[in-house]
């Protein structure tokens, strides 16, 4: 591994380095261009990244411009900007796509945050987007709420590629791997192939230290802070690898199914006295990705440690957590509320960009 950059290092770990952002400067100044062939290998987006390429940008101006000046309504705008970014960088990764036989050079673009709680407008929504893009490498994002599982199940079923994002317990995971067998068996119950399905399993990792961090500064345990996020992950992962190896999903590979990847999102660091690269660096191992903010995918190429380290501290992982329990702090009560904030950030960053397109139409108008 002399010579390779860090990137490639994990990719021989068979980990997958996606990139956690997307605007037009990224795909037309060479950027992305230039992130590809350093080993990026796709590219994920939420409402909260659109808001900040389209709303704080003049880059897309002109065309919101045009849109209203054909009478379009805000969301219709918002819609064709994502969709028509999303179908620019599909095209960009297509050859990752290619090369990987279909297990990499994806792009994920989120369904509306206010159909959280609808699984048949999400479903609906999810096809709607699919056939938008109407390309094969692109994931649709669906959050994991208890609608979200049987959207999953059921796009899954019907051969959409999916994103389950906004995971933050291993219940949740775990939630989210049976909707994602499940919409397989369904699929070959239907006589339908299963092998050209694919989909990840977004596992949101620094918000739970920065949650557990403050409760067990109250406590002054000083012991456990900057462990529970990746100790949480760990574990999702320890699951992965129990419902990945069942006869049930063996079934389903032996007709040329894919592993749900576990996907680290969140992977940036907010605490300044934690490494940069903490939660890049922690979770390496195979069949994971990890979708990694431009800042901390240079920190990690200039200065992280690959090693095959998921699977690290194993019986301290499990110590650590029951220690948590003891304190009294519950890491399900934290992460349901993680969940519902993470929820309320996207709605109001979709809401929030709405209110800009709005603006901008009426100002560029004159």
């Amino acid at each position: 591994m002399t010579g390779e950059n860090t990137i490639i290092q994990a990719f021989r770990m068979g980990q997958s380095i996606w990139c956690d952002f997307l605007s037009r400067d990224l795909l037309r100044s060479g950027k992305l261009d230039a992130m590809i062939s350093s080993g990026v290998r796709g590219v994920t987006t939420n409402p909260s990244i659109f808001e900040t390429a389209i709303g704080k940008t003049s880059d897309y101006d002109d065309d919101i411009l045009k849109m209203v000046t054909e009478g379009k309504k805000r969301e219709e705008i918002y819609t064709a900007l994502t969709v028509s970014d999303v179908r620019e960088a599909a095209d960009v990764f297509s050859p990752v796509y290619q090369e990987s036989g279909g297990g990499d050079g994806f792009v994920s673009l989120e369904v509306s945050p206010v159909l959280a709680d609808d699984e048949e407008g999400t479903v609906a929504e999810a096809e709607q987007l699919a056939a938008l893009v109407s390309k094969k490498n692109v994931m649709i994002k669906i959050p994991a709420t208890k609608a979200g599982m049987g959207a999953v199940r059921k796009c899954i079923s019907m051969g959409i590629n999916v994103n389950a994002t906004l995971i933050f317990s291993r219940q949740q995971y775990r939630d989210v791997a049976e909707a994602y067998i499940s919409g397989l068996e369904d699929r070959a119950g239907q006589g339908l192939p299963v092998s050209g399905v694919a989909s990840v399993a977004s596992l949101f990792v620094s918000r739970v230290d920065t949650a557990v961090d403050k409760m067990l500064a109250e406590k002054k345990n000083v012991d456990l802070q900057g462990k529970i996020a990746v100790d949480n992950a760990r574990g999702a992962y320890m699951d992965f690898q129990a419902l990945f190896s069942s006869d049930r999903w063996q079934a389903l590979e032996s007709k040329g199914a894919r592993v749900q990847r576990p996907l680290w999102a969140s992977t940036g660091t907010k605490n300044p006295a934690y490494s940069p690269t903490l939660y890049v660096d922690s979770l390496i191992g195979p069949h994971t990705v990890n979708t990694i903010p431009p800042a901390t995918l240079e920190a990690f190429l200039s200065a992280g440690t690959v090693s095959h380290s998921v699977c690290n501290e194993r019986a301290e992982m499990e110590r650590r957590l029951n220690e948590l329990e003891q304190t009294g702090i519950s890491l399900d009560t934290v992460t349901a509320k993680l969940l519902a904030d993470g929820l309320a950030a996207f709605e109001k960053a979709y809401f929030s960009l709405l209110d800009s397109i709005e603006a901008k139409g009426k100002t560029l108008q004159g």
